[in-house]
């Protein structure tokens, strides 16, 4: 499994990073790789990868904040525009409610592609783009999902007890319209210049990668909590939201201290701090120290373009 962080910034704009989102690909150069979340600025970084926007048949929502979903419906008219037929977006309870307000915004829209859209419940496992896809209900201000992919013909690597909290699977709706280690993982970005085949992103290599099945975590948007770092045991790499240093008082996402102590005893090989506000500019080395005063773990600062394999 390789994956992508096209976006590693949150609500603010910051120079270096737009908003969230990631490309998870079953195996490299997936002809179909699944987007997970597409926030302001993820279909530019999408036309900047090998595989492309066209490529992205499947979007995976882990919530329905607007630095989640703003580039959603761009996405839909580039790739009407480009010719593709077909688009699935993937997500929590409210998600066909997003399409329909959207569309009936922007009318003509409605039925250039073949559109659906499947919602999912916390606690279920479902397929997505060739991936077996485990949901946990996280503690954000809205709905939001946690995702862990991993094969589809394996079981989690994790032999815990499952979370005590989070959500119980309540069944899927479907809905159709039709129509390296430093502070800043030595990271330049889609936009600099690098090693890597397609020549806009920055390998990152992950210790044991190709030794287990691979598996990978994504907090989306949340406060850390032992459920959530129970979700995440056992898997190679967590990408975790620590969306601002201490010392700022804020809800609904993590400092690095929190994130550190809900993490400690858990069995991940490696995290990245993501979602980052631009509050976290030259505090990057004090949190990825404060997270590790208490998670045994390896921990980087995640940038747009960072690529690692699992």
């Amino acid at each position: 499994m390789r994956v992508t962080f096209l976006g590693t910034g949150a609500a603010m704009p910051h120079p270096e990073r737009v908003q969230t989102g990631l490309l998870v690909e079953a195996a490299a150069g997936d002809a179909r790789p699944l987007l997970v979340d597409c926030g302001a600025g993820i279909l530019h970084r999408l036309s900047q990868t090998e595989p492309g926007y066209e490529a992205v048949s499947t979007v995976l929502l882990t919530h329905h904040h607007l630095d989640h979903v703003a580039d959603l419906l761009p996405l839909v008219k580039a790739r009407w525009l480009a010719g593709e037929e077909h688009l699935e977006i993937v997500g929590p309870t409210g998600t066909k409610e997003l399409l329909d307000s959207e569309l009936a915004t922007h009318e003509y829209l409605d039925g250039r592609i073949d559109l659906t859209v499947r919602e999912v419940s916390p606690g279920e496992t479902v397929s997505v783009a060739g991936l077996a896809v485990d949901t946990y209900e996280t503690r954000h201000s809205v709905q939001c999902l946690a995702y862990r992919f991993r094969a589809p013909d394996t079981a989690r690597a994790s032999d815990a007890e499952a979370p005590e909290e989070g959500g119980t699977p309540t069944g899927a709706q479907t809905g159709n319209h039709t129509g390296e280690r430093s502070a800043t993982s030595d990271a330049e970005g889609l936009s600099g210049e690098s090693d890597a085949a397609d020549g806009v992103t920055t390998e990152d290599v992950v210790p044991g990668a190709g030794e287990r099945p691979g598996e990978f975590v994504f907090s989306g948007d949340s406060e850390a909590f032992e459920g959530l770092a129970n979700f995440a045991d056992g898997a190679q790499v967590l990408a975790h939201d620590c969306s601002f240093p201490d010392g700022i008082d804020v809800d609904n996402h993590p400092n690095p201290t929190q994130l550190g102590a809900a993490l400690a005893g858990t069995d991940v090989e490696r995290v990245y701090l993501t979602h980052q506000y631009p509050h976290t500019d030259g505090e990057e080395e004090a949190m990825i120290e404060s997270v590790e005063a208490q998670f045994d773990g390896d921990v980087r600062v995640a940038r747009d373009g960072l690529r690692f394999t699992v």
